[in-house]
């Protein structure tokens, strides 16, 4: 490809892509990850390249930053439920694995993402002050990966929550987590 002037050519990144090409292709993005690390990480890839035709390197990037964590997770989403519609209001429910505990709880809200954000912190029984929420796309087309961020505070002290899917629902609710996670260890 470079004879013809165009940029070197790169493998595609399907379902079909085995651990090591996911390996190589993080490697060549300037990401070394260990044999624990590529097994989450590649666990996740298969996830959203069976929902995906292809996973671009944004994809495995968002991917990479949503798996791999400098602390472990105190609150783990086991699942979440939301009822919503233009008649009725926003209902959520979750379930929040701290340990061998499991937490449940319910909420409404203004929209889907509040309630779902009030039942994380009634399960959490942490009552942090969003501070901004922000979403974006991280490829193009419907089947995109959508990455969210929050910044949460409780009292003088604020951290940021990162979430990433192909569902912008269950990505903000990794964000929230993230950032109730980062909380229990700096409070």
């Amino acid at each position: 490809p470079e004879d013809v002037g165009m940029s070197k050519s790169q493998v595609i990144l399907t379902a079909r892509t085995g651990r090591h090409g996911v390996k190589h292709r993080l490697e060549a993005l300037g990401h070394l990850v260990s044999a624990e690390e590529l097994e989450q990480v590649y666990r996740r890839f298969l996830f959203i390249a069976d929902k995906k035709n292809e996973v671009f390197d944004e994809d495995l990037i968002a991917i990479l930053r949503d798996e791999i964590r400098d602390q472990p997770a105190v609150y783990r989403l086991e699942e979440f439920q939301l009822t919503t519609g233009t008649k009725s209001v926003p209902q959520a429910s979750v379930t929040l694995r701290v340990g061998d505990q499991v937490h449940r709880a319910t909420a409404s809200g203004d929209g889907p993402v509040d309630a779902l954000f009030v039942a994380l912190a009634a399960a959490s029984k942490m009552t942090p002050k969003l501070v901004d929420y922000d979403i974006r796309s991280v490829t193009s087309g419907t089947e995109a990966l959508g990455e969210v961020t929050v910044r949460l505070a409780i009292l003088n002290n604020q951290v940021v929550g990162r979430g990433a899917a192909t569902d912008i629902l269950e990505a903000s609710a990794k964000a929230y987590l993230d950032g109730l996670n980062k909380l229990t260890r700096s409070v």
